[in-house]
Order: C-alpha cells, then structure tokens, then sequence
C-alpha cells in the first residue's frame, strides 16, 4: 500500500496520468452526439462574460469542452488528485487555479485566501472561473464560497452540467462519474445568479440556495436529455 501511495506522489507518474485522462476526455466529446440547452447559450451568455461557472463535484470532467476558446481558469484542490486533475485541465486548454475551502467552507484555510484572490483576479482580468460548488464530503449542498466570490467580484454564477448516456458512476461520497465515449452528451446551462454587492447573511444564503436549486435543476435536465427512453440508466 506504501508503495502505490508513493507512487501516486511521483511527479512522473502524476504527468502520465493526468496526460491520459485529458486525451481520454478528448476521446469521449469527440465520439459523443452534443446536446446543448439552451441551443443558443453562447450567444446568450456573450454579454455576461467573464462569468462564474458553478458545477458539482464528481460531475466535473467533461465542464473543459464547454470553454469552446473562450479563456477559462479552473479551481482545482492541492491534494495529489488535484494534482492530476490540474495536469488535465491545462492540456485541454484551462488554466488551473490551486486551493480550496475546508470542510467549513471557509477560505482561510488549504491555500485557500490565495485561491479566492486569484480567482478575483482571473475575473478581472476578463477570464471566466469554473469551481465546483460544493465542498469535499459533503456533495450536492453548495457552499458560501463560491456565493462570496459572486458577491466581491459582482459577475454572475451559472450553474453547468454535463451529462452522457454512457457513463459509470463510482461508490464514493459525490457519485463521480466516469463518462464514456460514444454517448449522448448534453450540456445545460441555467439561469444566472447574481449575488448583490451589498449581500447581508441572508441575502447570501438565499443566493447559495439559487446556486443550490440551479445546479440540481440542470442536473436532472442534462441526464433528462441523455437518457431518453432508458428508465434504468443509473444518476451520477
């Protein structure tokens, strides 16, 4: 067990790895059949740039193809996964961001105030943030911290979510979801939040309730979408 755990340091290994899941990922969106909803997203969102991309843990890996060139910059923990998942964002052309919260969802901890700073300042630098909205181990209930990047940086927050027919969904505590080539592929995007400069602790958690309701309402629609006459298909 040590040694596989030491391998999984090797920043060799870490390379390989993160190269593979990138062309892997590049493999399923060119094999899949694209849905995207609503079908003019980028002409509606065109205006609202540089925006917040919110996304659920686990439901993560194909978010990257939804840049189609736009400049995108990604938070992305500094555990030895993240590692792995910072290797793959920068080959398929986003630029990773290191740090999170904690378990509390506060940013003063895990290199997190230099995480949210950067972040604030990937935005006004005109480039778009993607994060996942809610925090390691506790999954589908969204944080404050992406509600407080809303609120300093005054761009909105869309929630994203990307879905395939084809998919494996693993046993861990946010159902990660391994996609699969050849699938139907749909990216839904929902409406806006915009979190007001002025935010009082209410206002904040009724916008961490909209980002909440927004990603599990996309959820649903995207494998609404792909699993179309197959009852059975299993949720990530």
């Amino acid at each position: 067990m040590q040694f596989f755990r030491r391998l999984g340091r090797s920043p060799t290994v870490q390379k390989m790895v993160g190269v593979g899941a990138a062309e892997y990922l590049r493999l399923v969106w060119r094999t899949s059949r694209l849905v995207l909803e609503p079908a003019d997203l980028y002409e509606l969102v065109k205006s609202e740039m540089p925006a917040i991309v919110a996304m659920w843990h686990g439901q993560h890996f194909m978010v990257p193809f939804l840049s189609r060139g736009h400049r995108v910059k990604v938070l992305v923990s500094r555990h030895r996964d993240g590692e792995i998942n910072a290797i793959a964002a920068s080959r398929l052309g986003i630029i990773p961001i290191r740090g999170s919260g904690d378990h509390a969802r506060r940013f003063d901890v895990k290199g997190g105030v230099g995480a949210f700073k950067s972040m604030q300042v990937a935005l006004v630098e005109g480039y778009n943030v993607a994060l996942t909205a809610d925090v390691p181990k506790v999954a589908r209930v969204a944080g404050l911290g992406i509600v407080m990047l809303g609120k300093m940086s005054g761009r909105p927050i869309f929630p994203v979510a990307v879905a395939t027919s084809r998919r494996i969904v693993l046993d861990n505590w946010d159902a990660s979801t391994i996609n699969l080539p050849f699938s139907r592929l749909a990216i839904v995007v929902g409406p806006a939040v915009r979190v007001p400069a002025e935010a009082d602790a209410a206002m904040m958690e009724q916008s961490r309730a909209a980002v909440e309701r927004g990603l599990a309402e996309v959820t649903e629609r995207a494998y609404e979408i792909v699993d179309r006459g197959n009852r059975h298909a299993d949720r990530g």
